[in-house]
Formats: C-alpha cells, sequence, structure tokens
C-alpha cells in the first residue's frame, strides 16, 4: 500500500475544513484512490461520483437549482441517504462539470454537506475552478510519487530516511554502505518513477517489463486526452512537442529547439501549448533567467526554455529497453545527463520551487536556478566522474552581485563541501525544499 504525503492534507481538511477541497493533478497520479482511503480511514459518510464513467450524471447536476434538488436526485439516482452535516459528496473528473465555480460558492454558503473534487487538468476547464472566491475551495495538487515516497514504498526504513535528511542539512556524508544501496534505489527510481500503477507493480513483482506496459498506457493514454481536449491542430502540435522531449534531453544543448517541431517555427506558435502541456501536469517548463538573482520570475525570458517530463519513468519508458537497462546498471557509456536532470526537475516541482536555468557566453550553464528562503540557490546536475568540472557554478558563486550563500552540485558523489560550493548525492534532491517562513506581525500599535 503506497504512503502520498498528499494524504496528510486531506486528512486535515476532513478533520477540520470549512470549504470544498480540490484534488488535482495529471491523470493516473492517484487522486482518487487517496481520496477514497482517506475518507475510509476517517470513518466518512460519503457518496462517490464519477462524471467520465457516469456522464448520465452531469445533466442531473447541472439541472438542480438548489441543494435540496442536488440531495433529492442523487439520492434516487445513486440510491442513497445523505446525513446533513455529515455527508461529503465526493465528486471525481469534475472537469466535465460546466460553471463548476458558480457552484462550488453555492454548496459551500449552504452549509449542509461539504464537498471534495477531484479533476485532471488535462480537462482544462479545471483552471477556472481555481478563480473561485478566497474561502470557498482548498486546493491539493498531486504529482508522481517523489523519491521519498518512492523509497517509502520501496520498504526503505524510516530510520535511513532520517539518516540521509540529517546528512543533507548538517552537510555530513552518508554512511557508504547507505550510499550505495541508495544509487541502486535511484537507478531503479529512473526506469520505475513515480507513477502510483507502475511503483506499485515494482514493488509487488519486480517486473520491469509489466511496468514497462504501465507506463506506455499512460503515455498514450495523456496522447489520447490531447485530441479530446484541443482542436485538431493544435492537438498534433501537442503531441509533437511531448515526443520531442526525450530526444532532446539526451542533446548536449537541452534547450527546445521550435524547429525540431517544424521549421522556421517561431515562439509564439506554441507558447499556448508549452502553457498547456504545464497546466496539465505532464510536462515541467524551466525558463531561461537572464540574471541569477533575486526575484528570478522578473529576469525570466519566456521564449527559451528547456522541457522536463512530469515522471522520469515515462520519460525514460520512451527510450526503449536498451537504455533503460544500462540506466538500471549505472552504465556510464550512455550520457543519461538529460535523465539526471529531468529527475531533479520533477522533484523540484514537486517542492513547489518555480525553476529557471542560467546561460551567458562568458559564465556558462547552470542547469537550475531557484529562490530557496531568501536568496538564489544555483544547482548544477551531474551524471558522469567529471563532477568537479564545473566552472559555471563557480563564477555564479564567487560574484558577489548575486549574493549566493550555497551552490548545490548533485552527481554519483558523497556528501563534501568547498566554500560555497555542496557536493550532494543525487538522491538528496528528495530533501531540498524552501523552509522559510515569513513571520507573524502583530498589528502596530
Amino acid at each position: 500500500m503506497l504512503e502520498r504525503k498528499a494524504e496528510n492534507e486531506i486528512k486535515s481538511w476532513i478533520h477540520k475544513g470549512n470549504t470544498a477541497l480540490l484534488v488535482s493533478g495529471a491523470r493516473q497520479v492517484g487522486k482518487t484512490w487517496s481520496i477514497r482511503r482517506c475518507l475510509e480511514q476517517e470513518g466518512c459518510h460519503y457518496l462517490e461520483l464519477n462524471l467520465i464513467q457516469e456522464p448520465e450524471l452531469i445533466p442531473v447536476l447541472e439541472h438542480c437549482r438548489s441543494v435540496e434538488d442536488l440531495i433529492i436526485n442523487l439520492s434516487a439516482a445513486k440510491n442513497f441517504s445523505f446525513r446533513k452535516g455529515e455527508t461529503i459528496l465526493f465528486i471525481d473528473e469534475v472537469q466535465e462539470l460546466k460553471d463548476i465555480v458558480t457552484r462550488v460558492k453555492f454548496w459551500v454558503d449552504e452549509g449542509s454537506f461539504r464537498y471534495v473534487l477531484s479533476g485532471s487538468l488535462l480537462g482544462i476547464e479545471l483552471r477556472s475552478l481555481r478563480s473561485a472566491p478566497v474561502g470557498y475551495l482548498t486546493e491539493v495538487n498531486m504529482f508522481p510519487l517523489d523519491f521519498e515516497e518512492f523509497l517509502t514504498a520501496s520498504s526503505v526504513p524510516a530510520e535511513t530516511l532520517e539518516h540521509l535528511r540529517d546528512c543533507f542539512h548538517r552537510r555530513k556524508p552518508v554512511k557508504e554502505l547507505v550510499h550505495q544501496k541508495m544509487m541502486q534505489h535511484f537507478q531503479r527510481y529512473l526506469v520505475v518513477g513515480g507513477m502510483p500503477a507502475a511503483v506499485q507493480e515494482y514493488v509487488s513483482t519486480g517486473n520491469i517489463n509489466q511496468v514497462s506496459i504501465i507506463q506506455r498506457n499512460i503515455i498514450e493514454l495523456y496522447k489520447l486526452d490531447f485530441t479530446k481536449y484541443e482542436e485538431q491542430e493544435k492537438k498534433l502540435m501537442l503531441i509533437a512537442i511531448y515526443d520531442q522531449i526525450p530526444s532532446r534531453l539526451l542533446k548536449q544543448n537541452r534547450r527546445f529547439n521550435y524547429s525540431d517541431i517544424k521549421k522556421g517555427l517561431r515562439f509564439e506558435r506554441l507558447e499556448d501549448s508549452f502553457l498547456w502541456l504545464s497546466t496539465a501536469g505532464v510536462a515541467i517548463p524551466v525558463y531561461n533567467a537572464t540574471e541569477p538573482r533575486v526575484a528570478l520570475n522578473q529576469n525570466a525570458k519566456s521564449s527559451l526554455l528547456k522541457l522536463y517530463s512530469s515522471d522520469v519513468g515515462l520519460l525514460t519508458c520512451q527510450y526503449g529497453n536498451a537504455i533503460r537497462m544500462k540506466v538500471l546498471l549505472g552504465d556510464s557509456s550512455v550520457n543519461i545527463g538529460g535523465v539526471y536532470e529531468n529527475a531533479v526537475a520533477q522533484e523540484l516541482n514537486t517542492h513547489g520551487f518555480p525553476m529557471y536555468f542560467y546561460n551567458s557566453h562568458k559564465v556558462g550553464e547552470l542547469d537550475f536556478v531557484i529562490e530557496k528562503g531568501l536568496n538564489v540557490l544555483p544547482i548544477e546536475v551531474k551524471s558522469g566522474k567529471d563532477y568537479y568540472v564545473h566552472s559555471a557554478i563557480s563564477k555564479v558563486a564567487d560574484n558577489a552581485e548575486y549574493g549566493v550563500q550555497t551552490a548545490y552540485i548533485l552527481a554519483n558523489c558523497n556528501v563534501s563541501q568547498e566554500g560555497k560550493l555542496c557536493y550532494l548525492p543525487v538522491y538528496l534532491a528528495a530533501f531540498i525544499r524552501d523552509d522559510v517562513q515569513l513571520p507573524i506581525l502583530q498589528p502596530l500599535q
């Protein structure tokens, strides 16, 4: 049974939430399963609807003029008895229901019942739900399993995870036996990824062939959704961009090349498609920052970007068995720097970091620049043995104008520190989080 961090937020809402709850994310990341499990574990009285599996319920919901109509109609349609003040109505695939924002506000105001909504951002209609007035909606965004969740699913003891966390925060080497084991887990994570069905197959059977079948089915499901929600010209563009991600990440220059889609194509024709894939949760864009300094979003150049897969297992599945086997064996004969970068991008994205890259002719290129706490944090990702070669990150760290306090080099190494440069095993990206809290201010007298 997979443990998901998002379930803590769902349970917190069950106990003390007074808004509607929206659990969003790409398809197949485990939203429905986690919601259902939380409701059952907490002993909730609930009714579950799925608007894709039960499309006949959509007009039932659309024609209800009051909560009383809603309850009477659903009671009859589902042979279910509502309990005022107790029942939670769980509506899955809610993107199929038009005008959901207006309905949520009305339902919450009426106050007799509580509501959990879940949907895939592949249903772009769900975007508007985030515009619900403050106080009516709480959102939990789910992602594929991050590496820490993968380790827990792989039966890594809590004491080992605490040792890793301690090594990250105190900048001390991981015990060598643990380090070697974690590198093996990381190599497997690059192939299995974090899609719950794939992880469950891996931990249950270890059968990577079956994992690959699950992953290919998810990829095809994503492409089917592209065609479902977008017009003909745009859906072809979405598929073309999505299919370019793996090959682009194998190149030395991982910046997205628009001419790979169509010769002479300009960014303006693709901008909406990049945003769509990002909002859908199936791709992670990393934009260029013209300066590696605080307020990175003010220095962003959206026409220059790198694009990563939302799940590293889906990425390596697209490469085929030969490369996947080399990844599993840690074979250095193939350049998997882009795969390592994808795993790090996935981790940072899950932890809520907006990501950028930096490039200049004088300095070179930084794989990632994020804001952590009150400072910028440059990050370089290395998959080979030459991780001590990093002129770009050294130059940025040494430039007083940028105010860099520390810089991370993530590689197949153990923990060590040289001035501002901190070398970390790539798997410790799992513990990069922004834990700085803004103060609570008292009223001025």
